[in-house]
Parts: C-alpha cells; sequence; structure tokens
C-alpha cells in the first residue's frame, strides 16, 4: 500500500534538508549516470566510425583505369623553333667619303633602280680639290716640255763638242806629221794633241749631260702620271659625294638626314639598307644543338606570324649554316629557310613560329604519349617474348623512354631510323594490366609510333591501353612511380 502523501513529503523534505553527506550521494549517483550516458555515446560514435572506414577501405582498393586505343594513323615528327623573316638579299649602302649629307632623295620603302641617286654630300670641297689636281697637272706636263727642251740644248752642245774633239783630232795628226818633218817644234805638238784630248773629255761630259736631261724628262713625264692619278682619285671622290643605288630593289632602312654629317675613316657608315627583291624572302631560325641533326635541305617547313593569326605559310630548308651560335651556354645553328613572298605580304623583321617537318609515317601504330608516362607498382614486362625485354637486350623492358637510345632496323628514309625504349600497359580480358617493353619510333608530342616486330601479336590496333589511374592506392602509387621514374619519349616541341 503506497505510502501517505504526507509522509512522502516528510520524506522528500528530509532528503533535500538532510545533512551533508546524504546530498553528496544523491550527486554521485547522478554523475555515475551521466558518465554511462557518455561512455556508450562515444562506443556508438566510434562503431560508426569504424564502419565507415571499412566501407572506404573497400571503396579504395577497387582500382580503375583510363584506357584508349591503339590505332593506325599518319603521323608527322618536327622541330619547332621560332626565327626572323628577313630579305634574301640585302644591300647595306655607305659613303666612302666624308662630308656633311645636303640632299635626301630616297625615305622608307622607296623602290630604286640601280644607278639611282639616292643621295648627296656637299660635293665643294671636293671640285676645289679636283681644280688643284687639275692644275698640278698642268704643271707637271709644263716641266716635261722644260726636260724635253734641256735635251734639246743638250744635244746641241754634244754636237758641238764632238765637232771641237773631231777638229782637234785632226789638227794634232796634222802637227804630228809636221813635227817628223821637222816643220814645227816639239813643243807646238804636244798643245795641239792636249787640246785634242781635253775636248774629247768636253764631249763625254756633254753625252753625260744629255743621259741626265732624258732621265729628268722621264722623271717629269713621271710626275704627269702621278698627276693625273691624284685628279682621277678627286674626280672619283667627287662623283663619289653623288650616292647611288647599287641594285633594284626596296629601301627597307634610312640611317641619315639632311645636314648630318658623315665620317668616313675606318668603315663606312651605314646610310641606306635596300632589300634586293621582297618576293624572295627567308626565315632564319635558330635549331638547338640536340635537333639539329634531324634537319635536312629541302625539308617541307611551316610557319605562322603573329600579324597573320590563323594563316600558315609553307617554305622549305635551303641551308643549314656549319657556324654554331653559343648564347648562356645554349649552343644553336642557324637553319635557312626559303619562301615565296608575293605581294610583299610578309616584312622584314617579323617574328615567325616555325615547324620543320623531319620524319613522316602514313600508316603508324600510335599510342598516346600519356600511356608511356603511366607506371603501376608491382606490375613489371614480360622477361621474355616478342615484346618483351628479350627484344631489347638486358634490362631493356625496364628501362625509361629517356634512359636509352637504341639504333634499330625500319624501312624509314634513311635506312635505319632511331628508337626509344618504353613500358606501356595494357589491360587484359580480366581487367588487369600487363606490362609491355615495347620500341618507340617518332612523336608528334601527343602520339608515338609503336615499332611492332613481325609476328607479335599483343601490339596491334584495337588494343586498350591504359593512359591513366583514376583511383585506389594502387593508383596513388602508380602515380608516384610514374613521377619518379619520368615518363613518355621527350616531345619534339
Amino acid at each position: 500500500m503506497s505510502p501517505p502523501a504526507g509522509t512522502l513529503a516528510v520524506k522528500m523534505g528530509e532528503v533535500i534538508t538532510g545533512d551533508q553527506g546524504t546530498q553528496s550521494r544523491c550527486l554521485e549517483s547522478l554523475d555515475m549516470k551521466t558518465k554511462s550516458l557518455i561512455v556508450a555515446g562515444i562506443a556508438v560514435l566510434a562503431f560508426a566510425g569504424g564502419a565507415a572506414w571499412w566501407v572506404m577501405r573497400s571503396a579504395d582498393g577497387a582500382v580503375s583505369y583510363r584506357t584508349a586505343v591503339l590505332e593506325r594513323g599518319s603521323l608527322q615528327s618536327a622541330v619547332a623553333s621560332s626565327g626572323t623573316v628577313n630579305p634574301v638579299s640585302q644591300v647595306s649602302v655607305g659613303s666612302q667619303v666624308s662630308g656633311q649629307i645636303k640632299e635626301m632623295r630616297a625615305d622608307f620603302n622607296t623602290e630604286v633602280k640601280q644607278g639611282q641617286l639616292i643621295a648627296r654630300i656637299d660635293p665643294e670641297s671636293f671640285e676645289y680639290k679636283v681644280r688643284q689636281a687639275s692644275a698640278d697637272l698642268e704643271s707637271a706636263r709644263a716641266a716635261v716640255l722644260n726636260a724635253q727642251a734641256n735635251i734639246a740644248a743638250v744635244l746641241a752642245g754634244v754636237s758641238k763638242a764632238k765637232l771641237d774633239a773631231d777638229n782637234a783630232q785632226r789638227d794634232a795628226v796634222r802637227k804630228q806629221d809636221l813635227l817628223e818633218r821637222q816643220f814645227i817644234s816639239q813643243a807646238d805638238f804636244e798643245s795641239s794633241r792636249n787640246t785634242a784630248g781635253t775636248l774629247a773629255e768636253a764631249l763625254k761630259v756633254t753625252q753625260a749631260q744629255a743621259d741626265v736631261a732624258r732621265a729628268q724628262a722621264v722623271a717629269a713625264q713621271a710626275v704627269v702620271r702621278q698627276r693625273e692619278a691624284a685628279l682621277a682619285q678627286a674626280k672619283v671622290d667627287l662623283e663619289h659625294t653623288e650616292i647611288r643605288s647599287p641594285v633594284d630593289g626596296v629601301v627597307i632602312k634610312r640611317s641619315v638626314d639632311v645636314g648630318q654629317t658623315v665620317a668616313a675613316s675606318l668603315q663606312a657608315p651605314e646610310l641606306f639598307i635596300i632589300a634586293r627583291n621582297l618576293s624572295d624572302m627567308q626565315v632564319e631560325a635558330s635549331i638547338d644543338e640536340a635537333d639539329i641533326s634531324r634537319v635536312r635541305a629541302e625539308q617541307k617547313v611551316t610557319f605562322t606570324i603573329d600579324a597573320f593569326p590563323g594563316r600558315n605559310f609553307e617554305g622549305a630548308v635551303s641551308q643549314i649554316r656549319k657556324a654554331a651560335v653559343a648564347s648562356q651556354n645554349v649552343v644553336t645553328y642557324t637553319v635557312v629557310i626559303g619562301f615565296s613572298n608575293p605581294n610583299a605580304t610578309l616584312l622584314p623583321g617579323m617574328t615567325a613560329n616555325v615547324r620543320i617537318l623531319t620524319d613522316t609515317r602514313d600508316n603508324a601504330l600510335k599510342v598516346p604519349n600519356a600511356a608511356l608516362r603511366v607506371r603501376i607498382a608491382g606490375v613489371e614486362p614480360a622477361a621474355s617474348g616478342a615484346s618483351g625485354a628479350g627484344a631489347f637486350g638486358p634490362g631493356g623492358g625496364a628501362s625509361s623512354p629517356r634512359m636509352g637510345r637504341e639504333r634499330g632496323q625500319g624501312q624509314g628514309e634513311g635506312g635505319a631510323r632511331q628508337s626509344l625504349r618504353g613500358r606501356i600497359y595494357l589491360l587484359g580480358a580480366d581487367n588487369k594490366p600487363v606490362a609491355h617493353a615495347v620500341r618507340l619510333g617518332i612523336t608528334d608530342g601527343v602520339s608515338t609510333e609503336l615499332l611492332v616486330r613481325p609476328g607479335d601479336e599483343t601490339l596491334k590496333e584495337g588494343a586498350n591501353v591504359i593512359t591513366g589511374v583514376l583511383g585506389g592506392a594502387a593508383g596513388t602509387a602508380g602515380a608516384a612511380a610514374s613521377q619518379r621514374q619520368g615518363g613518355g619519349p621527350r616531345p619534339p616541341f
């Protein structure tokens, strides 16, 4: 039977108003219940978290792959670079004389003909030099006339001296005859003989003077020729004050203006640059030393110009210059690409983005380059087989495409073709990856040629190749392995 209501109230009051120990026991009883509830909640949460982890772990264990299909098609390998558009032939027009520019008859874009006057240097000082040289020439010619007259006078003296010497000799002979007959004295004979000897020596002196006069005349004539050369040089310098175009073409650069002074000392100052023919142009591209071996004369080239977006221009390799250009420890070689430029569409100095077609395959088995970068941990190529390591020698299957090069036998131009070693993963019938060591040919930066040995039925058109790992721990490990080993062949550009 239930206690009376009053009794219950009294007991509750006792509890409430009881001593301190009774109150403590009540509070401890309430704390124990709270702690039990908290522990139960933590246990429930831990169970739920473990269940979620287990579900997630199961989901991670299911690995999926991104795949592509091996297909056949055309493949083009190219070398890319940039260069500058220049005329095939351009002439720098300078001045051979110093002076002040007095007249300009050509400007930028002026079409000029060979021999046309395009500028003039002040000719006044050169005209004075011509006059001075002309006067010097006249003086030299007068000196020649004087020397010739001197020769005539000396020759006349020679004739007179010869006559005197002959008369003295004959007189000496007569007096010798008279001396023998004793008609004259010995003194008279010796006097006549001495006179004959003196006149003979005088004849020799006059003959020597004649030779000197002839030499002076020759020297005077040489001075005349010297003065003629000086006059001709002065006239040439005067002509050089007229700057004329050496070729037919278009003025693409003008470096001087009227009133400017040019000084031609060690080298001729540049006044104009004339492009000989803007219908035939060329691109001078710098090709890296790693790619220059792939470039050959007459190879097809396509290039773009920023000024003409969406438009491709075509040309061909016309020259590979053997002079290396080193800049910041980078060695390049200049490749000249000729092309036709009707209507002078492209202008000198434009930058061209060049793509040189180095090789082509019409029916190549192609694999995406992404497949060559995939690495799946724990999946290694077979030890032998047409597409295994045995096809490449010891250790060939494990080599990265960047680690080794070999000369494989191919049917490309030039006999043997260059090949790389690589690895791809095909998706088997059980959806498990199978590794294959492969031999690679040319690449266009997106796809790479697979070189398949005859009889290999594994690597064929339509096979599924793994290009990426989408999920799972294996996918994470495969991505890390791919980063450590490096993947895919080196792109051509």
